[in-house]
Protein backbone atom coordinates (compact mmCIF):
# COMPACT_ATOMS: atom_id res chain seq x y z
CA UNK A 1 0.00 0.00 0.00
CA UNK A 2 2.55 2.55 -1.08
CA UNK A 3 2.14 5.49 -3.49
CA UNK A 4 -1.09 6.48 -1.76
CA UNK A 5 -2.89 3.51 -3.30
CA UNK A 6 -5.41 1.56 -1.31
CA UNK A 7 -6.02 -2.16 -1.45
CA UNK A 8 -9.11 -1.42 -3.54
CA UNK A 9 -7.02 0.36 -6.16
CA UNK A 10 -4.62 -2.56 -6.38
CA UNK A 11 -7.42 -5.10 -6.70
CA UNK A 12 -9.22 -2.96 -9.26
CA UNK A 13 -6.25 -3.30 -11.57
CA UNK A 14 -6.68 0.10 -13.16
CA UNK A 15 -3.60 1.73 -14.60
CA UNK A 16 -2.36 5.04 -13.30
CA UNK A 17 -3.61 6.65 -16.53
CA UNK A 18 -7.08 5.15 -16.09
CA UNK A 19 -7.28 6.46 -12.53
CA UNK A 20 -6.10 9.88 -13.76
CA UNK A 21 -8.81 9.94 -16.44
CA UNK A 22 -11.49 9.23 -13.85
CA UNK A 23 -9.99 11.86 -11.53
CA UNK A 24 -10.19 14.49 -14.30
CA UNK A 25 -13.87 13.71 -14.70
CA UNK A 26 -14.46 14.49 -11.02
CA UNK A 27 -13.23 18.06 -11.41
CA UNK A 28 -15.34 21.09 -12.32
CA UNK A 29 -14.16 22.97 -15.38
CA UNK A 30 -14.54 26.67 -16.09
CA UNK A 31 -14.52 25.98 -19.82
CA UNK A 32 -14.09 23.11 -22.28
CA UNK A 33 -10.71 24.59 -23.22
CA UNK A 34 -9.47 24.25 -19.66
CA UNK A 35 -10.33 20.56 -19.61
CA UNK A 36 -8.71 19.94 -23.01
CA UNK A 37 -5.57 21.72 -21.83
CA UNK A 38 -5.46 19.60 -18.67
CA UNK A 39 -5.88 16.42 -20.74
CA UNK A 40 -2.90 17.36 -22.91
CA UNK A 41 -0.69 18.64 -20.09
CA UNK A 42 -1.49 16.18 -17.30
CA UNK A 43 -2.11 13.02 -19.30
CA UNK A 44 -0.07 13.73 -22.41
CA UNK A 45 -2.80 12.52 -24.77
CA UNK A 46 -5.14 14.20 -27.23
CA UNK A 47 -8.73 15.00 -26.25
CA UNK A 48 -9.92 12.45 -28.83
CA UNK A 49 -7.83 9.69 -27.26
CA UNK A 50 -9.00 10.82 -23.82
CA UNK A 51 -12.64 10.30 -24.79
CA UNK A 52 -11.84 6.90 -26.30
CA UNK A 53 -10.19 5.82 -23.05
CA UNK A 54 -13.01 7.29 -20.97
CA UNK A 55 -15.70 5.49 -22.98
CA UNK A 56 -13.88 2.19 -22.57
CA UNK A 57 -13.62 2.81 -18.82
CA UNK A 58 -17.37 3.34 -18.57
CA UNK A 59 -17.82 -0.26 -19.70
CA UNK A 60 -15.09 -1.62 -17.42
CA UNK A 61 -16.18 -3.24 -14.14
CA UNK A 62 -12.82 -2.30 -12.59
CA UNK A 63 -13.55 1.40 -13.17
CA UNK A 64 -17.00 0.99 -11.66
CA UNK A 65 -15.46 -0.65 -8.58
CA UNK A 66 -12.85 2.12 -8.31
CA UNK A 67 -15.19 5.12 -8.68
CA UNK A 68 -18.86 4.13 -8.85
CA UNK A 69 -20.22 7.67 -8.45
CA UNK A 70 -18.29 9.10 -11.40
CA UNK A 71 -18.76 6.06 -13.64
CA UNK A 72 -22.51 5.86 -13.00
CA UNK A 73 -22.93 9.62 -13.57
CA UNK A 74 -21.08 9.40 -16.88
CA UNK A 75 -23.02 6.30 -17.92
CA UNK A 76 -26.29 8.18 -17.33
CA UNK A 77 -25.08 11.12 -19.42
CA UNK A 78 -23.96 8.79 -22.21
CA UNK A 79 -27.32 6.99 -22.24
CA UNK A 80 -29.23 10.30 -22.30
CA UNK A 81 -27.21 11.41 -25.31
CA UNK A 82 -27.80 8.11 -27.09
CA UNK A 83 -31.54 8.33 -26.42
CA UNK A 84 -31.69 11.80 -28.00
CA UNK A 85 -30.18 10.56 -31.27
Amino acid sequence: MTDGMTDGDERAGLSERDRAVLALEQRNWSSPGAKERAVREELGISPTRYHQVLNALLDDARALAHDPVTVNRLRRIREERRARR
